[in-house]
């Protein structure tokens, strides 16, 4: 039997503002990428879904952003290697000081919005992200765009990589996600979307927006926590692909 990774986009809320249904999304996936407070989440939220995602026995994942409060870490901008560095450095850090207090660890890391469609392009700042990774502790899993520039530094530098796919993004020519705005990038009925992860983790390619397809390696599949009907979505999911014939379980027990 084939297996795969479901992922998750958690603990984005933050003070008086809730997102998403953690707690209706965490029993059917592998593994949480936990906002850090960067883009999303808070102390307390940060906590919550650390304990949350060691009950349910989900691998923990640090979900770094540029600093965009507002902007939901989905703007681009311009930082320097040494900043990149260092904030990918200090969430981990935030992180793992949560994971620690509940008798746990942080597995992986993983890039938020608009840092995780930068580093996929551009090689000094996926090698900057990577080295904060390893510096933190080598063993940490790296996760980035399938076939990717951060996928690339991470396995340079010797830490595990895992190449990620998506189920409800639309996919260009190139192996890049369709920019967020442009119609169709994402892919709203739960059909259609389960149906490209069925896809993706079987037969290990994916339809181009335009027509054709493109051949992608798929580690883990991400479930997008704030879909409206996103606790629907991951069971949905779950279910077709393991009547596929495609186990789930989280790259840090593979």
């Amino acid at each position: 039997m084939s297996r795969i990774d479901l992922n998750c986009d958690m603990g984005e809320s933050f003070g008086a503002w809730t997102l998403g249904d953690d707690a209706g999304v965490m029993p059917w996936i592998s593994s949480a990428n936990i906002a850090c407070g960067f883009h999303a989440g808070d102390f307390s939220t940060m906590r919550q879904t650390v304990l949350l995602a060691k009950q349910h026995d989900v691998a923990i994942g640090a979900h770094v952003s540029l600093p965009d409060l507002q902007g939901f870490g989905r703007r681009a901008m311009k930082i320097s290697a040494n900043e990149a560095h260092a904030l990918t450095l200090y969430q981990i850090g935030a992180l793992a000081a949560f994971a620690r207090a509940a008798g746990t660890r942080v597995a992986h890391v993983k890039p938020h919005g608009a840092l995780y469609n930068m580093a996929a392009k551009d090689a000094a700042l996926s090698d900057a992200i990577a080295r904060a990774v390893r510096d933190f502790d080598a063993k940490l899993i790296l996760v980035g765009l399938a076939n990717s520039e951060l996928t690339k530094a991470g396995a340079a530098l010797g830490l595990p990589v895992a190449h990620e796919t998506f189920a409800d993004r639309s996919y260009e020519a190139d192996g890049t996600l369709t920019p967020r705005g442009t119609q169709g990038a994402v892919i709203e009925n739960i059909d259609a979307a389960v149906a490209q992860a069925v896809q993706i983790a079987t037969k290990g390619k994916v339809e181009i927006r335009g027509g054709g397809t493109r051949e992608l390696r798929a580690d883990t599949i991400c479930v997008h926590g704030d879909r409206p009907d996103a606790a629907l979505f991951a069971r949905r999911l779950r279910e077709a692909l393991e009547n596929a014939g495609v186990a789930i379980a989280n790259n840090a027990r593979a």
